[in-house]
């Protein structure tokens, strides 16, 4: 089954959205939710840590079980069991149920970015490969862009429980796109079989490669810097903005013209300029955009946008632009292993998601300041442990355990 290179850019991108969707979708309704339900903001802030943290988990198993079944076929289980989860969401009868429905939905979202980047590989390597991600992550990145606009107008209109129906409605419709127009890159011959003690030793070989580990660490911290706002994208624009619900487009529409921007200058980078010289742009960006978030939040009262956005939106700008080369980078120390290799760095990214949603972003998502200063330290963090990672011996993981 052939398919153009633009249609396989838009399904691999629909794939990719299922998680993120889960998240950005209902951002605007935690005020609802909690009046609904009488619940602290603390408390509806753990319906998406719960749903971040199961998406996590099962990143480390969908990449293996695709290397075994099939990307295609896991591919499409999931979304149906992302279909039916985001119904049962819509149904709940308190905070404790709806907490329990995340949790589980979360268990079908994380598929997509895992197995779309062994997909990738599958039919592409080197600077090509660095191309057809850019293009996947630039319109992957409409859906954090869209979904809490439209999140906004589906509260407005009708309440949260719109907000589940569509990611229900959405569910199905990838579902039935998976089934009648994805191709499978993974042909039986060259799947991985399912033994425990192969894919046991399989994790163990890509844990004990010390680069490999320590360069998700940085990647990890590095992207996962961005979930300081997203994760508290309600408190920001409606506390220290002074926005309402209909207005998270102000912090969500920015961040991902920088992504989708990031996306297109890395895929016309890719063939013209050497990786190194992109990391430097890319590096250089990033400390640009912590250095002046800081420095307006220290000077500022009051955050006003536009200005109070800039800084995040060449954050996006210079992550969206470097992730590209630093997965490649990290993911061919493990060229036969790539479903595992992809489950590693996707359950490494959203475990730092589920710990700053979770802890530390209700610490500061009361100060526009402190948000600030949280994006810097993840930011420099991660850069100084991929830098430390880049310069140790290089030890590749070749093949598989026999």
């Amino acid at each position: 089954m052939q398919k153009s290179p633009v249609t396989l850019t838009l399904l691999f991108a629909l794939c990719t959205m299922i998680g993120p969707l889960g998240i950005d979708t209902y951002l605007p309704s935690f005020h609802a939710i909690g009046q609904e339900f009488g619940a602290t903001p603390i408390a509806v802030q753990q319906t998406l840590s719960v749903y971040v943290f199961a998406m996590a988990s099962t990143m480390l198993f969908y990449g293996t079980l695709s290397d075994t079944f099939g990307r295609r076929r896991v591919l499409m289980v999931s979304a149906i069991g992302y279909c039916i989860t985001s119904l049962a969401a819509a149904f709940a009868g308190s905070i404790e149920s709806l907490v329990l429905m995340r949790l589980v939905q979360g268990l079908c979202a994380g598929s997509g970015m895992v197995i779309v980047r062994a997909m990738v590989q599958d039919q592409h390597q080197g600077a090509e490969a660095q191309r057809m991600m850019a293009l996947v992550m630039m319109v992957f990145g409409l859906a954090p862009a869209l979904a809490p606009v439209l999140g906004g107008w589906l509260q407005s209109h009708g309440g949260w429980r719109y907000s589940f129906y569509f990611l229900s409605g959405f569910g199905a419709l990838l579902a039935l796109l998976i089934w009648r127009q994805l191709p499978e890159t993974l042909p039986p011959e060259r799947r991985t079989p399912l033994k425990l003690r192969v894919i046991a030793g399989n994790y163990l070989q890509a844990l004990r490669n010390r680069k490999f580990r320590t360069m998700l660490i940085g990647l990890a911290l590095m992207a996962g810097a961005n979930s300081i706002y997203i994760s508290s994208a309600a408190e920001f624009v409606m506390t220290i903005l002074g926005k309402d619900e209909t207005a998270l487009g102000w912090l969500f529409i920015p961040l991902i013209a920088g992504t989708m921007l990031g996306s297109a200058v890395s895929s016309l980078f890719a063939r013209r300029i050497p990786p190194t010289v992109q990391k430097r742009i890319g590096y250089a960006c990033l400390l640009i955009a912590c250095a002046s978030n800081l420095l307006y939040n220290s000077l500022t009262q009051q955050p006003s946008v536009p200005w109070a956005v800039l800084p995040i939106t060449l954050y996006t700008f210079g992550i969206s632009q470097l992730m590209p080369i630093l997965t490649l980078e990290a993911m061919g120390h493990f060229p036969q292993m790539r479903g595992l290799a992809s489950s590693l760095q996707g359950f490494s990214q959203m475990m730092v998601f589920t710990i700053i949603s979770g802890l530390v972003a209700p610490q500061l998502f009361h100060s526009g300041l402190l948000l600030a200063l949280g994006l810097a330290v993840t930011v420099l963090l991660g850069m100084a442990v991929f830098a430390w990672a880049s310069r140790m011996p290089d030890a590749r993981g070749l093949g598989q355990v026999a």
